[in-house]
C-alpha cells in the first residue's frame, strides 16, 4: 500500500458508500441497509445490498462485495491508488505524492505516460483521416457505409504512408523514446531506426471501459499484409482481457451482448441500433473475456462469419461462455458472410428477427456434427446418435439432461428411450472409468469436508463478533486469533480482534481496505455480510456460540497437540492435554463470563 492507513481510512470515511453508490445504482431503503439491482450481473429482482453502518456492499446474487474502494475498482476497472485518489478528489483530500514508493511511483508515472501517448496518438490519426492526406481513408469509410457520426464516436483514424509521422509529432510532444517504444505505437531497428508502427492504415482506437484508449488496431489500405494489426501487449493493453466496443455496450440497457469477430461489425452494429455488439481483439475468445462479460448479462449472442473458420470460433467460443456461466445463443447470418454484409443487405429490422430466431448453442453443435455423417448411410446415423449421447452428457443435471434428451429425439426424429439409453450407457461408462478415482477421492472428501467444517466454524464466529462486539469479553481467555488457523480467518481474527482491542467496536469496511488483494476484499464483504438466522431462539443462539466456539478451541488444541508431539516436547504436550481435557467444561465458562 502506497498510503498511510491513516489517510486510506479518512478518504474512507469521507466517502458514504451509500451516496458514491448511489451515483451509479438506484438504491431503495430496506430497513437498515439499501437495496438495487447488482450492476456486475444481468438480473430483474435486486440482491444488491448496501449497508450504511457497515460502509460496505454485498451482492447475494453474484457475490460481488467490498467497501467504497472495492466498488469503484470493480466498476470503473480501476486500480486500488486509481480508486483511492478518485475519491480523495471526490473528498477534496489532497493526497501526498511522496507518500509512493520509488518503483510505485514509476508504475504509476509510466501508466499515466503510456495513457497520454495513447490519447495523443488517437488525435493525431483522426486529425489525419479529415485531412487531404486522409481522403482515401475517408473514402475507404464511406463506401463501408459509415457516417461521418459514426466515425466520430469511434474516433477513426488514419496512419499516414511515410513511416514516421506519428513518431515525429509525439517527439515534438516532448515524449521520449522510450515511452514511445513502450507504447507499442513505434518501433525501431539498425536500418531505420524509430519509425511507426501503423502505417498507410485505417485506424480503430481500443479503448476500456472507462473510455481510455489502451490499444489500436489497423486495417491496411490497399492488398498489403497483415489486413489487420493490433497494437502488441503493453502495461496497459492485454488483448485478453478487453473487447472492443464494451465501453459503450455496457452502458445500454439490453440483457444480453452481441459477439463479433471484427471492428467493423461492431461498428456496423452500432450504427444500425445494435449497440450492444462487442468483438474481441484479433485473436480467439478468452475466459478472462467470458467473466468480463458476466459482469453485465448473462446472455450473449454469438455473430460469428458463416464460413467455416467462423463456425470454429463459435465451437470454441462456446464452452468458455458456458464456463463462465453464460447462456450462449448463434445467429445464423447465411446467405451472408458477417453482420456488416448482412445489414448492408436486408436491413436492421432483418437482423433483428435473425436475433429472436437464434440457435441455442447446444443445437448449433449438434447441427455442425450433423454435417459430418451422412445421415442416409444406417451406420454413419447411428455414429451420429453415439456421438450425440457422448455430447448430452455434459448436462449433469438428471431433469436438464432429460429435457434436452426429449429435445434432440424430436428435433432428429429419434426415439426418446433409445437416446436416453445411449446416453445412459455411456454415463454408466464413465462412471466405471472413474471408479478408481471415486474410491480413492472418498478420504479426500471426508478429510475435506471436515476443514470445510473448521472455515464455516471460524467463519461465523468471525461474523458473530463483527455484528455483537460484546461477545468478545465472553471469549477473552478462551479463544483468540491464534485459534484462528486457516489462512485468510487467520489473517481476518488478527485485524478484528486488534481493531476492538485499539477502539472498542469492529469498522468492517476498515478492515476490508486493509486487503489489497480484490478477492480477499470480496471474501470479507461476503463475511460480514452473512445473513445469520433470526429465527433462533436465544437459547439457540446460545447452542449454536457455544458449539462452534467449541469447535474452532478443539481444531486448535488438535493442532498444537500433533506438532508438540512431533517436535518431542513433553512439557507443551502435557499443557495442551490438560486444556483438551477442561475444554469439555466450556459451556460453564462461557454461561458465567
Amino acid at each position: 500500500m502506497y498510503y498511510p492507513e491513516e489517510l486510506v481510512e479518512e478518504v474512507r470515511e469521507r466517502n458514504d458508500i451509500v451516496d458514491v453508490i448511489g451515483g451509479y445504482v438506484r438504491l431503495k431503503r430496506s430497513g437498515a441497509n439499501y437495496i438495487g439491482l447488482c450492476p456486475f450481473h444481468n438480473e430483474k429482482s435486486p440482491s444488491f445490498s448496501v449497508s450504511g453502518t457497515k460502509q460496505m456492499y454485498y451482492c447475494f446474487g453474484c457475490g460481488a462485495g467490498g467497501n467504497v474502494f472495492t466498488f469503484l475498482m470493480e466498476y470503473e476497472n480501476y486500480s486500488f491508488v486509481e480508486a483511492l485518489k478518485a475519491l480523495a478528489d471526490r473528498a477534496g483530500i489532497q493526497l501526498p505524492e511522496r507518500e509512493y514508493s520509488d518503483e510505485a511511483r514509476r508504475q504509476a508515472d509510466r501508466k499515466s505516460r503510456l495513457l497520454e501517448v495513447n490519447k495523443e496518438a488517437g488525435r493525431y490519426y483522426y486529425y489525419q483521416l479529415k485531412s487531404d492526406r486522409g481522403a482515401a481513408a475517408w473514402q475507404y469509410l464511406a463506401g463501408r457505409g459509415l457516417t461521418d457520426k459514426t466515425i466520430a464516436h469511434f474516433g477513426l483514424g488514419y496512419a499516414g504512408k511515410s513511416g514516421n509521422e506519428l513518431y515525429q509529432y509525439l517527439k515534438g510532444k516532448g515524449y521520449p523514446d522510450e515511452l514511445l517504444m513502450q507504447s507499442g505505437l513505434i518501433a525501431t531497428d539498425e536500418k531505420r531506426g524509430a519509425f511507426d508502427k501503423f502505417w498507410n492504415r485505417v485506424m480503430f482506437p481500443i479503448m476500456d471501459v472507462n473510455n481510455r484508449v489502451i490499444g489500436f488496431g489497423g486495417r491496411v489500405m490497399g492488398d498489403g499484409m497483415p489486413k489487420y494489426l493490433n497494437s502488441p501487449e503493453t502495461m496497459i493493453f492485454d488483448k485478453s482481457r478487453n473487447l472492443y466496443g464494451l465501453n459503450f455496450a455496457k452502458q445500454k440497457s439490453r440483457d444480453y451482448i452481441l459477439l463479433c469477430e471484427g471492428y467493423m461489425d461492431v461498428i456496423a452494429l452500432h450504427q444500425a441500433g445494435f449497440t450492444n455488439a462487442v468483438a474481441s481483439l484479433g485473436t480467439a475468445f478468452t475466459g478472462l473475456q467470458a467473466s468480463l462479460l458476466s459482469r453485465y448479462v448473462k446472455e450473449v449472442y454469438l455473430t460469428y462469419d458463416s464460413d467455416e473458420a467462423g463456425i470454429r470460433a463459435a465451437l470454441r467460443a462456446i464452452p468458455i461462455l458456458r464456463e463462465a456461466g453464460l447462456t450462449a445463443k448463434v445467429i445464423n447470418m447465411k446467405p451472408y458472410k458477417d453482420p456488416d454484409e448482412f445489414i448492408k443487405a436486408l436491413g436492421a429490422e432483418e437482423f433483428g428477427k435473425r436475433i429472436q430466431e437464434a440457435t441455442g448453442s447446444f443445437y448449433f453443435e449438434i447441427d455442425v456434427l450433423k454435417e459430418q455423417f451422412n445421415m442416409e448411410d444406417p451406420e454413419e446415423k447411428t455414429r451420429f446418435f453415439n456421438e450425440v449421447a457422448k455430447k448430452l452428457l455434459v448436462f449433469t443435471e438428471e431433469l436438464e439432461r432429460n429435457n434436452y434428451i426429449e429435445a434432440v429425439a424430436k428435433r432428429y426424429q429419434v426415439g426418446f428411450d433409445q437416446l436416453r439409453r445411449l446416453v445412459n450407457r455411456y454415463g454408466a461408462m464413465q462412471s466405471v472409468g472413474g471408479l478408481l478415482d471415486r474410491e480413492a477421492r472418498k478420504e479426500n472428501r471426508k478429510k475435506d469436508k471436515a476443514a470445510e467444517g473448521i472455515l464455516t466454524s471460524q467463519k461465523l464466529l468471525l461474523t458473530w463478533l463483527a455484528e455483537d462486539n460484546g461477545l468478545f469479553e465472553r471469549i477473552r481467555g478462551i479463544l483468540g486469533p491464534k485459534d484462528f488457523t486457516e489462512g485468510f480467518f487467520r489473517e481476518m481474527a488478527e485485524m478484528v480482534f486488534g481493531q476492538y482491542e485499539s477502539g472498542g467496536r469492529v469498522q468492517p469496511a476498515g478492515l476490508i481496505s486493509r486487503f489489497e488483494n480484490k478477492e480477499e476484499q470480496v471474501q470479507a464483504a461476503e463475511m460480514f455480510s452473512a445473513r445469520l438466522d433470526e429465527e433462533l431462539s436465544d437459547a439457540g443462539k446460545e447452542k449454536a456460540l457455544l458449539e462452534t466456539v467449541y469447535r474452532i478451541k478443539k481444531n486448535s488444541l488438535d493442532i498444537e497437540r500433533r506438532r508438540a508431539a512431533e517436535a518431542g516436547d513433553g512439557q507443551a504436550l502435557q499443557k495442551i492435554i490438560i486444556e483438551q481435557a477442561n475444554l469439555q467444561k466450556l459451556h460453564i465458562s462461557l454461561k458465567n463470563g
